[in-house]
């Protein structure tokens, strides 16, 4: 299916979403409970309803089931960790009634363990209280390979997690750990209630009713959910603060195109909040301009990137699994093959007509925080090296063919990405640069919302990489990047044994990198720590695994009759939802 159709079905499709569904009510079921519920305030006046726009549609609401941040954004609404970071990097309280420390008595001096003191009297949205219990068994619940959770890396430091008490989990570490507060924070450190899940605790997690109407303790309550469609919540009748000022509903819109998106909060003012606003920076410059909505933009540890499949992905085991680890690369294996794609990528003129103010040319993988950047490598744009390169690999040039070759082979990849506007424009500039030194390019756009899917038996998502290309966005989401790194290690390899849950979809493998990481989950020393990362930063790059091309800002649409966003880089754009407030001004 080519781009332009793909993107003028999606135009229609959001336009008449806008102007259907966010104009209609829609069905709602209430939870049922039998406990009295708490007095919940409005944000507007009784019947005042937020909208929200996400153009990749969330397809599940569990987020240790989800792969994909459109997934987690919509769970974050619901659900809520112990703690998270603001912009600052400051950790604020969620479930936790305080911060551990060595003073306070929450965290060891040697790094072996952390105690939470939880809030106290907190419901689920169901009535039901929060206990330890539930902490604990979220834990349970991710480390159970048969679960086959995607956030498992976040947790592997634990050795045990325990309920001292109703309020008090204390998590013994196997090791000195100087990332404890990896653990239960965040967008990745949602917790689970174990009455809703106790029975899906297994191989039959994605059977789960909990994971298309869940219960959490949020400000808001999912009533309806109609995958890679709408979610409709309601405010929370339980939530922990009382007389809260809620929007009585929260609409959140899933699908369309990203340009509709950003034209629907910028422009026109039918949506409160658009999310990911990956479009031309001019064009969110024109649009901003109408007065209707603001852009907000954040840095933190994002970035596009390209990614080099290190496995076959053109030969299948006898199950059928393909990028399987049976069947090296044909010719990604080889290091120059790898750098001679990237000198062939025009990084600076990627940034330049496509992101702008919202992007900026990088050369590491390993980005945020600043102080984690790495100073020993630079990038090049260089057609002539990327050539040379290919011709020493034995890729050459014969007989008129523009396609190189080797012992009858021919050096052509499928290259993949996501549906919207920046992403098409960067493979058209990448591809044109390298057919030019001889390599044939064939182009392949998935929708987003499938392409980001943790759905295992979908063949078109990024961990299963079935081609020889493929652009993402990822990076660290957390101020310690130790979670973000172990995504490169051998044992993070996606493959059908777990469900291609796992985040290393190059299928990379190197054990010197593994050797550099593990001491990193034991080193204490902060300055030691950080060359350890900037060491494994280094040697990705070198290896032209991980062709890095944009830091990419968080960019998202408020309408300027929202107030309240405050977005942060190390969680969901919804982690503060329960501070939006309507402006009546």
């Amino acid at each position: 299916m080519g781009v332009l159709n793909k993107f003028s079905r999606g135009q229609l499709f959001a336009l008449s979403l806008i102007g259907v569904c966010f104009l209609t009510a829609c069905s709602t079921v209430k939870p049922k409970s039998s406990t009295k519920e708490s007095t919940v305030g409005t944000a507007g006046g009784g019947a005042d309803i937020l909208r929200l726009l996400y153009w990749q549609a969330p397809t599940i609401l569990n987020p240790h089931l989800s792969q994909g941040l459109k997934d987690l954004h919509a769970s974050r609404i619901t659900y809520e960790p112990l703690a998270s970071y603001d912009k600052k990097g400051k950790l604020i309280p969620f479930l936790a009634a305080e911060i551990p420390s060595v003073e306070n008595g929450g965290l060891a001096r040697d790094g072996k363990f952390v105690i939470w003191k939880l809030k106290q009297g907190v419901k689920w949205s169901d009535g039901q209280p929060f206990t330890a219990d539930d902490v604990v068994f979220t834990y349970k619940f991710l480390s159970n390979p048969l679960v086959a959770a995607t956030t498992t890396a976040y947790y592997e430091a634990a050795k045990t997690v325990e309920a001292v008490d109703d309020h008090t989990v204390k998590i013994s570490f196997k090791d000195a750990n100087p990332a404890w507060a990896l653990l239960f924070v965040g967008q990745n450190g949602l917790i689970l209630p174990q009455h809703i899940f106790l029975k899906y605790n297994g191989s039959n997690a994605r059977e789960a009713p909990g994971n298309l109407l869940p219960v959490g303790t949020g400000p808001y309550r999912v009533v309806e959910f109609k995958p890679g469609d709408i979610v409709v919540y309601e405010a929370n009748p339980f939530f922990r603060i009382a007389n809260q000022p809620l929007f009585k509903r929260v609409e959140l819109k899933g699908g369309g195109d990203v340009t509709s998106a950003a034209r629907a909060v910028l422009q026109t003012g039918d949506v409160d909040f658009a999310w990911n606003l990956q479009v031309e920076a001019p064009i969110l410059k024109q649009l901003e301009a109408a007065g209707k909505g603001k852009l907000d933009i954040v840095f933190g540890g994002l970035a596009e990137r390209i990614f080099l499949n290190q496995t076959n992905p053109n030969k299948a085991t006898a199950d059928g699994e393909r990028s399987s680890l049976q069947f090296p690369h044909p010719f990604f294996t080889d290091k120059k093959v790898r750098q001679a794609f990237n000198y062939a990528i025009d990084r600076d003129t990627i940034n330049q007509q496509l992101y702008g103010p919202t992007g900026r040319p990088i050369s590491n993988t390993l980005i945020g925080p600043e102080i984690y950047n790495s100073p020993n490598t630079t990038y090049k744009f260089d057609l002539a090296k990327a050539a040379a390169l290919l011709d020493e690999a034995g890729w050459k040039l014969s007989n008129g063919n523009p396609i190189r070759s080797k012992n009858g082979v021919e050096l052509s990849v499928l290259f993949q990405t996501g549906v919207n506007p920046l992403r098409q424009k960067t493979q058209q500039i990448i591809k044109q640069a390298l057919t030019s030194i001889g390599v044939k390019v064939d182009l392949k756009s998935i929708d987003s919302t499938t392409y980001f899917s943790s759905d295992p038996t979908n063949p078109d998502t990024a961990s299963h990489f079935y081609a020889d290309v493929q652009m993402l966005t990822n990076g660290n989401e957390n101020p310690d990047p130790g979670a973000y790194m172990k995504g490169w290690t051998c044992t993070e390899i996606p493959q059908k044994k777990n469900n291609w849950s796992h985040g290393n979809s190059t299928r990379y493998c190197n054990p010197e990198y593994d050797k550099l990481w593990q001491q990193s989950t034991t080193e204490l020393n902060s300055e030691k720590r950080r060359q350890l990362f900037i060491q494994m930063n280094d040697l990705l790059i070198k290896d032209a695994i991980v062709l890095p091309l944009v830091a990419r800002a968080k960019v998202s649409g408020s309408s300027n009759r929202l107030v309240g966003v405050d977005i942060t880089p190390w969680d969901a754009d919804t982690w503060n939802i329960q501070d939006w407030r309507r402006n009546h001004n």
